[in-house]
């Protein structure tokens, strides 16, 4: 077993639970992924699920969606209750479902998201970090989730739904409370806040909807009129999967941009020798931000479900048991990764699984690198010698990885 795997991981792992994760492991994941990869790599948990860390196992499962589906419905019904709103929106978008739902979606989200589309998308996004850097410019301290990683891919999915400006304040705090339900075990709290923002954001986007239909927009750069426009007899969109698709692009692009950017910054902070090297050489910024989503990832925690018996690491499991896929672990793998422990911003290959792989694999992650690589790149060209103060606070999610507050003086 590796060196730094720590005793604490070591004594809990033959026992891990992650609906009731032992001490220390959402604060700090990292060791206890290293003791699954050395001891339990494909772990069944007590309600009768599994856990699987290992990079060839994960990269299996997504390129194979015959074997592993994506179709939530029977794990989220208990979970959510048949009907309720987070069951609504959760088996009806993008992530977590099949084919031809799937299939109809991400043809249309792709095509909005070409590579010419997102190429327009640049000189805004460079004005967006450029203004909110200025703000910051006048303030002793400042938070960088709130005053900079969370505006970001708020302002930027705005746009691409064309929200109007006016509109946009609620959005952040909706898809907090709709991914915060996706953790696995809840409390009556977050159920409730979670099932609340799903229908406030229903019947704020159905009133932009209406809006949007009586005025539509530009094709080339509004995601919500491409969207409506897919809708039709010839088997395309809803007006449920619209609105609920619209909260997935919303969600799917905010907190796990937030993530890499507030990640990202933290990571520079505490190994100074790698900010060093990229203030030195900024070309390292794009693999950068790939050792960033590795070492880091925003999304720590994928699902599967299997729909036949299958055999995974010498495990045989069953037809329709729920898969946990942690990414966190797999993009430590040192089966995969060499070092997989240590931060290097030149690391080459980096065959990370943050975006996923396959069919489902992130349809925007390049919009996801770029709004890395200028937001990270743009600060560090204006605030070289930021310093993270005490009092930083995470995320304290096991499936989102990030900062809740990450004060800093510039």
């Amino acid at each position: 077993m590796p060196a730094h795997i720590s005793q604490q991981a070591t004594l809990n792992i033959e026992n891990f639970d992650l609906a009731n994760p032992p001490q220390g492991f959402v604060e700090d994941p990292f060791s206890f992924y290293d003791a699954l990869l050395a001891t339990a790599p494909v772990l069944r948990q007590p309600d009768g699920s599994v856990m699987l860390c290992r990079h060839s196992d994960l990269n299996r499962i997504y390129r194979d969606t015959t074997l592993f589906s994506s179709d939530k419905k029977a794990a989220f019904g208990p979970k959510f209750g048949v009907g309720s709103p987070l069951f609504e929106h959760h088996t009806t978008s993008l992530v977590f479902s099949d084919p031809p739902l799937h299939t109809r979606v991400r043809r249309i989200m792709t095509s909005a998201l070409a590579p010419r589309a997102i190429a327009r998308m640049e000189p805004g996004l460079a004005a967006t970090v450029d203004h909110l850097l200025d703000d910051m410019a006048h303030s002793n301290q400042v938070d960088l989730i709130e005053d900079f990683a969370s505006s970001i891919p708020i302002q930027i999915i705005g746009n691409l739904l064309d929200v109007p400006m006016e509109e946009r304040q609620p959005l952040r705090d909706w898809s907090l409370a709709i991914l915060g339900a996706l953790e696995p075990s809840l409390s009556a709290d977050q159920l409730a806040a979670g099932q609340t923002a799903v229908a406030e954001f229903k019947d704020y986007l159905t009133d932009l909807i209406a809006r949007r239909r009586a005025q539509p927009g530009d094709l080339e750069t509004d995601v919500l009129t491409r969207l409506i426009e897919g809708e039709g007899a010839d088997g395309t969109l809803s007006e449920i999967e619209l609105i609920q698709n619209c909260i997935f692009i919303l969600n799917a692009g905010h907190e796990t941009t937030t993530n890499l950017i507030g990640s990202g910054l933290a990571l520079l902070h505490d190994h100074p020798e790698q900010k060093a090297r990229l203030l030195d050489n900024p070309d390292l910024i794009k693999p950068a931000i790939e050792e960033m989503l590795r070492f880091r990832s925003p999304n720590q925690l994928g699902n599967r479900e299997t729909t036949a018996e299958v055999e995974i690491g010498g495990e045989v499991i069953a037809n329709g048991t729920n898969l946990h896929l942690v990414i966190g672990a797999a993009n430590r793998d040192p089966d995969v990764f060499e070092s997989p422990e240590i931060f290097d911003i030149s690391r080459s290959p980096n065959r990370h699984l943050a975006f996923a792989g396959g069919p489902h694999i992130c349809v925007g992650l390049t919009l996801a690198r770029m709004e890395g690589w200028i937001a990270i790149g743009q600060f560090l060209k204006r605030y070289p010698d930021f310093q993270i103060q005490p009092g930083r606070i995470p995320g304290g999610r096991m499936r989102f990885r990030g900062y809740a507050k990450l004060p800093a003086v510039l």
